[in-house]
């Protein structure tokens, strides 16, 4: 737990998720940056063990069975980065006139937008780490570059769900939805979780996303792509 983000600042991380492995006398020896890499992290993982215990592991090798957004990306088609919606760190904000920090505003999409470039619509709250819709609906725009789209998200006030439907290049997904999405794109987010919201089977190309929410209160906080 880092809800601070102390660790995160004091590692200078800039990845999600990012994956440190530390010897018994606190020194770093291995990190891994983004999914997949799994055989490597399961031997530094043996490796550490053994050496701080002085003695072997059994010798059972972990197979890895990884689904979902825990999928290993499709590394070398991805060209979009992981992107916050908070306005402390964001980048590649194309709604016109940019963030009105801290305060209710009413956001506009642009007609068209560049590669890695995102824009609100409707009415949101933008603080240093979270967007929260107010607005009765309202939506999140993004031209990205990846075969996996996910957002990671947090329900209404309360825990209150709000439901979802996601399209690309403006139709439903189809057989490209993601776990958290059918294939006419709808979902709901119920906790505080990365979604995938879609998983495309062909080729990989840029493409434009729109997640509608349907109700208001929903907490955005990132997107990450594989």
């Amino acid at each position: 737990m880092d809800n601070d983000y102390a660790i995160w600042r004091n590692f200078n991380n800039e990845y999600w998720p990012a994956h440190y492995f530390i010897d018994a006398t606190g020194h770093v020896r291995y990190y891994h940056f983004g999914e997949g890499g799994y055989e490597e992290s399961e031997k530094w993982i043996r490796s550490l063990h053994e050496e701080a215990n002085r003695k072997p592991l059994p010798e059972v090798a972990t197979k890895i069975a990884a689904t979902g957004a825990e999928a290993a990306s499709d590394s070398d088609d991805v060209q979009s980065p992981e992107t916050y919606i908070g306005y402390e760190r964001a980048e590649d904000f194309a709604s016109p006139g940019g963030f009105d920090e801290e305060e209710s505003h009413s956001y506009q999409a642009p007609s068209a937008l560049k590669q890695n470039e995102w824009a609100l619509e409707c009415d949101w709250k933008d603080e240093s780490q979270i967007a929260t819709l107010l607005s009765p609906t309202g939506s999140i725009d993004f031209r990205f570059h990846a075969r996996d789209p996910h957002l990671v998200l947090g329900p209404a006030k309360g825990g209150k769900s709000v439901r979802f439907r996601v399209t690309i290049d403006g139709k439903a997904p189809g057989a490209d939805h993601g776990v958290d999405t059918d294939a006419d794109g709808f979902g709901t987010v119920t906790e505080d979780r990365l979604y995938q919201l879609i998983r495309q089977n062909g080729g990989v190309q840029d493409r434009s996303f729109r997640i509608e929410f349907l109700t208001p209160g929903v907490r955005a906080y990132s997107f990450t792509f594989g």
